[in-house]
């Protein structure tokens, strides 16, 4: 049976369209252009995934291109965290360029364009300037310095570059039609002044370029032949298709630059001002805070490589912006960790139980499955006693028939372990129970093949022997909005929504065989969620970070109210 033919989306249909035209196979070229200012977020893990996957689906390279353009805010940090970022989620670029690269190459282009009479040095001031481009309705004005001559622009441009002028004084502006409906259009910014000292380049230069100089002209050296953009880029093809109609030769290819819809995540913020404010006021540790919605964030928190592409593949690509439900990222996670996650015990909120007929100085080990989902992944022996932790909530003294956990008179069965019965509990003054006194039956014993061992009990519970626990630090994560749309108020500030339940740290008591978790290994822990090991975490102290709960709580909560 053959199997159904893919569905492409827009983007791919305009590959394809080239194809069938004037393309060849060997023309294609993708690239993913990040700027080193910044973590990379899910929103970029969209834009990889769709590059990438590009080159895969047409056996295409895909370049890593840093725009390096402001040296007042980029960082080698930065670039070195996007490398690996990239890396983890599986992909392989082609060629590493920076937009640095061509900085010699940008600046004989703009001494062209001068020469051309296409490009001035303005010497307005930003207000000034804002002033004379008019309005979306009513068209800009030709400044002061618009008609100055071109031996006076080359001999400034050249005295910018040399540092003659401090910040703000002059810009290099092009050409175009101060009338033109699209203001982008309306004579842009070319270069501006900036005495910063750059990562890659130092202090080489006085001048950089803006996005719109740098971004065309980078696809055409690289040779790329989609340049794939959100779709606040769209206003600006007007002005890429200029910059590279007065410079491109005829005989190479003509990047095309086509935009798809961002996709927002509730309950979070994607902007890298929002996420950076998030940091520098201690909102969160750090960029690779697990609550954060960076990749490297949701990577120390414990997702896949895998559940990020899968999440990214379903959500697709668009032409028009939407909110993804963040439930639909930890549905992709659940899943994937559902398959590879092995199975332990830990208690979190602990109760003492004491099985009072089981010998005190009695310890046996009992045999459990590791995955009940994955045959290959073996199994292990976990300690028994006398006295074992269960949560707080698998015990309530009185409880109707849909509670089934244990209760006063009650049955239930230890996981891997034996059927027991609830006797009597002791209360402190304030009258929490403190402690659950049990029997147990000798022949229940899971797997053992006794008539007992086959009884069938409503309630399995999870458990750790007091006396072989290890205690960890367990930190509870949630999402770090209470609000759907936290930036999405314009009568309040993003950081107002921020959920103060967002982080809880508890001491969690787990299993002997987790001593020796690596820092990264994933697990389940039984009944609780998905856990993976921080990086925080050391020998003598181990630390666990909640990836995600099994169920959506989130959503029971809301179908509540």
């Amino acid at each position: 049976m053959e199997k159904p033919e893919k569905a492409l989306n827009f983007i791919e249909h305009i590959v394809e369209e080239d194809l069938a035209n004037n393309y060849k196979p060997d023309d294609l070229r993708f690239r993913f252009p990040p700027e080193p200012n910044g973590y990379l977020h899910l929103g970029h893990a969209s834009s990889i995934c769709l590059n990438f996957g590009l080159g895969e689906s047409y056996n295409a390279p895909v370049n890593l291109r840093f725009d390096d353009t402001n040296p007042a805010k980029e960082e080698k940090a930065y670039v070195d965290a996007i490398k690996k970022d990239i890396e983890w989620l599986g992909y392989k670029w082609d060629k590493e360029c920076y937009a640095s690269d061509y900085f010699q190459q940008l600046y004989d282009w703009a001494i062209q364009l001068i020469k051309e009479g296409k490009a001035y040095v303005d010497s307005q001031s930003s207000e000034e300037m804002a002033k004379q481009k008019g309005t979306p309705t009513e068209p800009g004005v030709a400044g002061p310095f618009r008609d100055r001559s071109v031996e006076e622009n080359l001999d400034l441009f050249q005295r910018m570059k040399n540092g003659e002028f401090e910040e703000g004084k002059h810009v290099l502006r092009a050409k175009i039609d101060m009338a033109s409906p699209n203001m982008i259009m309306r004579d842009p910014i070319l270069y501006r002044v900036l005495h910063k000292a750059h990562h890659r380049t130092n202090t080489d230069w006085c001048i950089y370029p803006m996005y719109d100089w740098t971004h065309g002209q980078s696809d055409y050296l690289e040779e790329v032949s989609h340049s794939l953009c959100t779709l606040e880029f769209l206003p600006h093809r007007e002005l890429y298709n200029w910059f590279l109609n007065q410079l491109v030769s005829s005989n190479k290819l003509k990047p095309k630059q086509r935009e798809f819809a961002r996709r927002n995540l509730s309950h979070t913020v994607v902007s890298k001002r929002k996420l950076l404010r998030l940091v520098e006021e201690g909102v969160v540790s750090s960029w690779d805070d697990p609550r954060m919605p960076t990749i490297s964030g949701l990577r120390r928190r414990g997702y896949t490589p895998e559940s990020i592409r899968n999440f990214a593949h379903t959500i697709g690509i668009a032409k028009r912006e939407n909110v993804v439900d963040v439930s639909l990222l930890e549905f992709h996670i659940r899943e994937h960790l559902n398959e590879i996650a092995p199975r332990v015990m830990v208690v979190l909120n602990p109760l003492k139980l004491i099985i009072t007929n089981y010998p005190e100085d009695k310890e046996e080990w009992l045999e459990t499955e590791n995955n009940p989902g994955d045959q290959d992944a073996g199994t292990r022996e976990v300690p028994f006693s006398r006295e074992l932790y269960i949560e707080q909530e698998d015990f309530r003294e009185e409880a109707n028939r849909k509670f089934f956990r244990l209760k006063l008179g009650g049955e239930v069965r230890l996981k891997s372990g034996y059927i027991i019965k609830a006797e009597s509990c002791t209360k402190d003054a304030k009258g929490n129970i403190t402690e659950v006194q049990c029997t147990y039956d000798p022949k229940s014993k899971s797997g053992s093949g006794t008539e007992e061992s086959l009884r069938k009990v409503k309630g399995t519970l999870h458990w750790v022997s007091i006396k072989h626990a290890i205690r960890a630090e367990v930190r509870l994560y949630d999402r770090l909005f209470n609000n759907e749309t936290p930036d999405g108020d314009k009568e309040r500030d993003f950081m107002d929504f921020v959920n103060p339940d967002s982080l809880t740290t508890i001491t969690g008591y787990l299993e002997p065989s987790l001593k020796n978790a690596k820092i990264g290994e994933r697990f389940q822990f039984q009944r609780l969620g998905y856990f993976n090991v921080d990086t925080d975490s050391k020998p003598e102290n181990l630390v666990f970070n909640r990836t995600v709960t099994l169920r959506d709580t989130w959503a029971k909560i809301q179908n509540r109210n």
